[in-house]
Order: structure tokens, then sequence, then C-alpha cells
């Protein structure tokens, strides 16, 4: 079974930086997003934590039917986070994709392609 994150014009992605303890629920983690980053986490964005080591991430989105609760492990490297104090960047969901597969997302690089062949 194949589960894609949510995405299109009106989902935003929102990274709370610092770190989350990861033995957080989606309970805690929905607290978290209404106390701290004062948002609603029922409200169909997805919100991203990262733990303490920087190889784990979870997310939470509530898709208007129940809330879903993601989680990744890196087995080699750390998902590259930010750095902010203020405690929450937006992404887009491009960059999500780019997080998520454990590249620098801030600061892709273009592959050179040729323009021909032969």
């Amino acid at each position: 079974m194949t589960i894609s994150l949510p995405s299109g014009p009106g989902v935003r992605v929102w990274l709370a930086t610092g770190y989350t303890d990861m033995r957080c629920g989606f309970p805690s983690l929905a607290l978290r997003v209404q106390e701290v980053l004062q948002c609603d986490p029922f409200a169909g964005h997805l919100f991203v934590f990262r733990g303490r080591s920087g190889s784990l991430v979870k997310a939470i989105w509530h898709d208007g039917q129940g809330a879903c609760l993601f989680t990744k492990r890196l087995e080699r490297g750390k998902f590259v986070w930010p750095s902010v104090a203020a405690g929450v960047v937006t992404i887009s969901p491009a960059q999500l994709s780019y997080l998520l597969s454990g590249i620098d997302w801030r600061h892709p690089q273009e592959t050179w392609r040729p323009t021909r062949s032969g």
C-alpha cells in the first residue's frame, strides 16, 4: 500500500523548529501545534516535527475524516532542519519531498543535462 502525503494549492507544510519528543502521538503533537505554533491542527495542513537525534521526523495531518500520523527514520544521515528560533517555518510540498529524501531542501542542486545527444 502506498500512502502519499497531502498536496495541493491549499495545503501548507509547517516545520516545527527545534526538536520534539518523538514519543508523542497525534494528540500531543496537535496540542503543540495549537499552543506553540498558534495554528489549527485540523485545518488540513501538514505539520512536521524532528527528534533530537535528527534522524527521525513525524508529520501530522487531519484529512477531514480523521487524524494521520506519519513517521520516517533515515538509516544514514540526518534531516536538514531550520535553525530559526521563531518556532515554525513554512515550506512547499516539493521542498518537503527533498527533506524526506534526506536532501538539503534549502539549496537543491539542479543536475546538468545535455542539450543535444550524440
